[in-house]
């Protein structure tokens, strides 16, 4: 006759590694936003729920073979004292001589697959419209996760491990064994959430880009790039912010959302058209006392010369009426060492606008830019009295 006692602790650590594991992958996201955001995989997802984000040097816990075993076998000669070197590994990728071909294999990059909300939540966690102000009327619903309650029950994503361990710790001191361990079901405590929705002041954005013939294939995937997330971000925690697109050459004209990220550059640069539309728009649609207003500019900062003092003329009525006005420089790709020239209108904005406070202006030279520049746009920032 024998007795079998299972450990049922031990069948948990696959869950437990997993879990560890997805934690180690969300801070590894948390660390890379900045080329994860511009990742053009995640731009052309089309709608997927899920992408896959190309994370470098993360695996799941699994046993590998040992290749060099034959090498470092656990014991030594007697001879080596502390600190003494006992092998080296060879680098992963590494050539045989130099400027010679290598034959090993490079450095992985393990593919996480992460549902795009959950990607939206991390990058959108500190972001919000700036400005926003009381106004007249009150559409905007704003969506916001309170974690209130804590049950016996729940997803094992929501698991508090803290009052897990309390419980765990109470329950063994009531059997005489004041400590963690032997964790039960009952032992177990979940986080729940309730969606708590709240009504904002009326709120548009007016998205322009620049598609004239110096746009190029960079140039416009870095725009659409920020106006990708800009929009994910603004219907995920706003419901109701209405979003006008404007695309503008020679002449501006309002297009559909589809029409403003896949319309190809041609002709020349007149800024001041898309700013007069923008205008135009505000006054027969939205009414200042009524709705926050936040127009956005992208553009590679070429305008036609006589036409730079319109454009500044224009961009200062956009800031008297609106809450914020938004304009991105995008220069050459890898042009980190770039000198602003006195001719580009980011130069200009910033010399000759004549209400600087509500003037946000950034140039990007790397996809990289994109995340700072969508937090330097929507980063939290205290209401100024008007």
């Amino acid at each position: 006759m024998s007795i079998q006692r299972n450990d049922w602790s031990l069948q948990r650590k696959g869950i437990i590694d997993q879990e560890r594991h997805k934690d180690r992958v969300k801070e590894a996201i948390r660390k890379n936003l900045g080329s994860i955001v511009s990742n053009e995989a995640i731009i052309l997802s089309d709608g997927k729920r899920t992408v896959k984000v190309p994370i470098k040097a993360l695996d799941e816990y699994k046993f590998r073979f040992n290749y060099q075993k034959a090498k470092h076998v656990g014991q030594g000669d007697g001879k080596t004292r502390v600190g003494d070197v006992i092998g080296h590994e060879s680098r992963p990728g590494s050539g045989q001589g130099s400027g010679q071909a290598g034959q090993d294999a490079g450095a992985d990059y393990y593919e996480a697959e992460v549902n795009i909300d959950e990607l939206a939540a991390l990058i959108f966690e500190d972001l919000q419209l700036p400005y926003l102000q009381e106004k007249a009327k009150k559409a905007v619903q704003s969506r916001k996760t309170q974690f209130n309650e804590i049950r016996r029950t729940g997803v094992i994503a929501n698991l508090d491990k803290r009052r897990m361990i309390l419980e765990n710790i109470r329950r063994n001191a009531r059997e005489g064994k004041a400590r963690f361990g032997d964790i039960k079901k009952e032992d177990l405590r979940f986080k729940t959430w309730e969606e708590v929705m709240r009504y904002e002041s009326n709120a548009v954005v007016i998205a322009m880009i620049d598609v004239s013939g110096s746009m190029g294939e960079f140039k416009k995937y870095i725009a659409r790039s920020f106006y990708f997330w800009m929009v994910r971000f603004l219907r995920t925690k706003y419901d109701n912010v209405d979003i006008v697109f404007i695309s503008h050459h020679t002449e501006a004209k309002e297009v559909t959302e589809e029409q403003f990220f896949t319309q190809g550059e041609s002709g020349g640069t007149v800024v001041s058209s898309a700013y007069q539309l923008a205008l135009d728009v505000i006054k027969q649609r939205y009414r200042p006392s009524d709705w926050n207003i936040y127009p956005f500019h992208f553009s590679d900062g070429d305008n036609y010369y006589s036409d730079n003092e319109e454009a500044v003329r224009l961009a200062d009525e956009l800031i008297a009426t609106c809450n914020v006005f938004g304009y991105g420089e995008i220069g050459e790709e890898g042009s980190s060492s770039y000198r602003r020239s006195s001719g580009a209108l980011l130069s200009i904005f910033s010399d000759r606008l004549q209400n600087k406070d509500r003037f946000v202006g950034v140039r990007i030279d790397d996809k990289e830019d994109v995340y700072p520049a969508l937090k330097q746009f929507f980063g939290k920032r205290d209401l100024a009295a008007d």
